[in-house]
């Protein structure tokens, strides 16, 4: 019988993660139900523009209910030099969806790293990020940008701040022909605008498209972003989840709070992404901390979606026992039946749509 066999699904996948998550020393990180909105209310892009449900403590507070991990984690910790934090958690958060208006709650399990990020940092988080999709016996691929090779071509430009957040938001949905409508309204040179057509196109596997990254990006602020990633990509080539790993410059997040590598992760069997992360040094800043970040999310929900539904059982043994019965014996026969790790459920009628390995009648034992 396997280890997981009497799990609801989400139990097994947060079993499994959580497995993973401490096999490399990251430790357990338990949310409050509800924190102080303030720190929601200044960063509401941060969490995708999904309203957040608020509410009135008895002491005056205007309190949410919830809405994410990764603010409340970076929040609540001291910050020590030289020391480098590193978190996961499994928590319920609570959002109210743009497209149905209605409150709903996602069960999500990630990572922060959190103090000094190097090399090192980024690549454990980069690759425990794959090995977390990689656990459901399914073939999948975590898409791979870096903030720093989108921002530095954009730079390039010298376009205005709007035209740099839609710029960014057009590369993310491979806009290529609404890029280049927007670009023929900016006064930048013809190379600088091919570069970064061709950037928005370009996706594949390592090693075919860093070299094309290094003529795109020669010459421009994006080098050093490129540096990094061709580091990254070359620390984890000996590793397991190389050959899943594939970059991809459509993968962008919100400049303001992002910086460095960051990823998404698909899993085979399910439409929608399953895992986003990377790096966000500049919320720190926005918050007032001074270190280093990066970390994942991943959507536990979604994964019901392949993991087989167990057929679980109320208990192995119902122990039933009528009217008149002493129930000093009938707990004295629970508690024998239970002995070698039997769940034993005791009571006085089975219900009609409970499900048990064996029925025993105390009158009858």
């Amino acid at each position: 019988m396997s280890e997981f066999s009497s799990l609801r699904t989400d139990e097994e996948a947060v079993l499994r993660l959580r497995t993973l998550y401490e096999s490399r020393g990251y430790q357990g990180y338990k949310m409050n139900g509800f924190e102080e909105y303030d720190i929601y209310a200044q960063n509401k892009d941060f969490l995708g523009g999904e309203a957040v449900i608020t509410f009135t403590d008895t002491e005056g507070r205007l309190m949410a209910l919830k809405p994410d991990v990764t603010m409340s984690i970076i929040r609540s910790r001291t910050e020590e030099d030289g020391v480098t934090e590193k978190l996961y958690y499994d928590e319920n958060v609570c959002r109210v969806s743009r497209d149905s208006h209605r409150l709903k709650e996602i069960l999500q399990s990630g990572l922060e790293c959190i103090g000094n990020i190097d090399l090192y940092n980024t690549c454990e988080v980069v690759a425990l990020a794959a090995e977390s999709l990689g656990l459901f016996g399914r073939k999948f691929i975590l898409d791979i940008s870096h903030m720093g090779i989108v921002t530095g071509l954009i730079d390039s430009l010298e376009a205005s701040e709007p035209e740099r957040k839609e710029l960014t938001r057009l590369i993310g949905s491979k806009n290529v022909h609404g890029i280049s409508d927007l670009l023929s309204g900016i006064s930048a040179s013809d190379d600088a605008k091919k570069k970064l057509l061709k950037l928005a196109e370009l996706s594949g596997e390592p090693d075919e498209v860093l070299p094309c990254l290094r003529e795109i990006c020669a010459g421009t602020p994006a080098e050093d972003g490129l540096d990094e990633l061709e580091k990254v990509t070359e620390t984890l080539r000996s590793s397991e989840i190389f050959g899943s790993l594939r970059l991809d410059f459509s993968v962008v997040q919100d400049m303001s709070y992002y910086n460095g590598i960051v990823f998404q992760g698909f899993i085979e069997g399910i439409p929608e992404k399953v895992l986003s992360g990377g790096r966000y040094d500049p919320l720190l800043r926005r918050i007032g901390k001074n270190k280093g970040a990066i970390g994942f999310a991943l959507n536990v929900e979604s994964l019901e979606k392949i993991l087989d539904t167990p057929d679980v059982l109320d208990a192995d043994i119902a122990l039933v026992y009528s009217e008149g019965d002493d129930a000093g014996e009938v707990a004295k026969l629970a508690a024998k039946l239970s002995e070698n790790s039997q769940r034993v459920r005791v009571l006085n009628q089975i219900p009609k749509r409970a499900r048990f390995g064996r029925i025993i009648y105390f009158n009858e034992a």
